[in-house]
């Protein structure tokens, strides 16, 4: 098994806890949160505009003011918006038209995120990245990575690669793990989750938490990743889906 270090260290992943996903050998770690996406109004209309980049992110934060729900570090998407039905098809128009990536991170937040991470390892060009064999998805590596509750592809590259879409085209798909050689953080978007959790130094998170277009949250490691970890907001409509 390559990189034995990670499952050593992994709590059971059946906690469901940031210490199920990230290794709990940092000094501070933090939620990133997976924007909404608006489309602009000629898309809403039918009409297709073939410009990504008019699309816009919407934050959770705002999301939830919409709503009347509370924004805080274990807020989940079903919470702040209230049902269960928003993590399908449904969307609030005038708010958000597409739901947060799941178990994928964004290339815009990927790009945001590594311009923060390469300040913070002395091997930006030696990282490893991991991506979940589940997705059906081969990539030219012989390398794996067999942790207790998945198994992953490895490659190996700069920090860059982590906005590079390592599906099939026209899928799209991000690394589900990172962290550079020398161990200094590590990256983790779970293949359920709308959020991505990193583990590093208290100033590399600080970092994080004031970077412009990320919406970031600093959490302890024993905080739980799943929907019911949100006990601020009132709970959603409808079962769990």
């Amino acid at each position: 098994m390559q990189h034995p270090w990670i499952a050593a260290a992994l709590h059971p992943f059946a906690e469901h806890r940031v210490s199920s996903l990230v290794p709990p050998v940092f000094d501070a770690y933090a939620r990133v949160f997976h924007p909404a996406v608006r489309y602009p109004d000629d898309e809403l209309f039918g009409i297709d505009t073939d410009d990504d980049t008019a699309d816009e992110d919407v934050t959770w934060a705002e999301v939830a003011v919409f709503n009347g729900r509370t924004a805080h570090p274990a807020m989940e998407w079903a919470s702040i918006t209230g049902s269960w039905e928003f993590r399908g098809s449904d969307d609030q128009p005038g708010m958000w038209n597409d739901a947060p990536a799941e178990g994928h991170l964004p290339v815009s937040v990927a790009t945001r995120l590594t311009a923060v991470l390469r300040r913070f390892t002395t091997t930006p060009e030696d990282c490893w990245f991991g991506l979940w064999d589940g997705f059906g998805h081969t990539p030219a590596t012989e390398l794996t990575l067999a942790l207790p509750s998945r198994e992953y592809w490895l490659l190996r590259g700069p920090v860059d690669l982590a906005a590079t879409n390592l599906a099939d085209e026209p899928a799209e798909q991000s690394a589900n793990l990172w962290w550079p050689a020398d161990r200094s953080w590590f990256v983790a978007t779970d293949i359920d989750l709308m959020t991505t959790y990193v583990g590093g130094s208290v100033a590399c998170i600080a970092d994080l938490l004031a970077a412009d277009g990320l919406e970031a949250w600093q959490v302890p490691a024993d905080q739980r990743t799943t929907w019911d970890a949100d006990t601020v907001n009132p709970a959603p409509l409808g079962a769990p889906g």
